[in-house]
């Protein structure tokens, strides 16, 4: 496209929100195992602090913490966040952030405590209702069949008691429907 990705993004966004997809962009997170538990509380103080415990937010604690630390280690830091502020860390974001920058920052939350539990989501919110958002539902189908589909569904049936297959059959028609089966995979 004659530009890199983050020149792109750079353009089409502002504020914190850019700030965010950017750090996102340049790979910028541990990619390692280990957890420093010291390290892990004094996060969650420093995102507590930054949030719930004062007046506006600073939004470049919780940019810092979840968009460079990893997995496990965010893991730690969002149980000692529920132990220090009596809230699960989602709920915190909610409270004190709004649109895109909240989207954000929950996708994150989401996808470190269950990449499964997040595309089922996704997956559900694309189809409930009147109307399917087929570029959600696509996007998703096509992008996670060959990697951890099968985990997804598992999750899925847990989360709505109800069978993504199933979902799918209910929602679409067609050679649409024949497509998105497919790539879901046996009920």
């Amino acid at each position: 496209y004659g530009k890199t990705l983050e020149d792109a993004v750079s353009g089409d966004t502002s504020g914190m929100f850019k700030r965010v997809l950017v750090s996102l962009l340049t790979a910028g997170r541990d990619e390692g195992d280990k957890v420093d538990d010291a390290q892990a509380v004094q996060d969650a103080k420093d995102i507590y602090e930054a949030g719930e415990a004062r007046w506006g937010t600073d939004e470049v604690k919780f940019l810092t913490v979840l968009c460079v630390r990893n997995r496990k280690h965010l893991l730690k830091v969002f149980d000692e966040y529920q132990k220090i502020s009596g809230k699960d860390i989602e709920e915190s974001i909610k409270r004190e952030m709004s649109g895109c920058l909240e989207d954000v920052f929950l996708a994150i939350v989401k996808c470190m405590k269950s990449k499964p539990a997040f595309f089922a989501e996704r997956l559900y919110k694309s189809m409930k209702g009147l109307g399917t958002t087929d570029s959600v539902l696509i996007r998703i189908m096509v992008s996670r069949a060959e990697i951890d589909m099968l985990d997804i569904k598992a999750e899925f049936q847990k989360m709505y008691k109800k069978s993504l297959h199933s979902f799918i059959k209910g929602d679409t028609s067609g050679d649409y429907r024949k497509i998105l089966l497919e790539l879901c995979g046996s009920e």
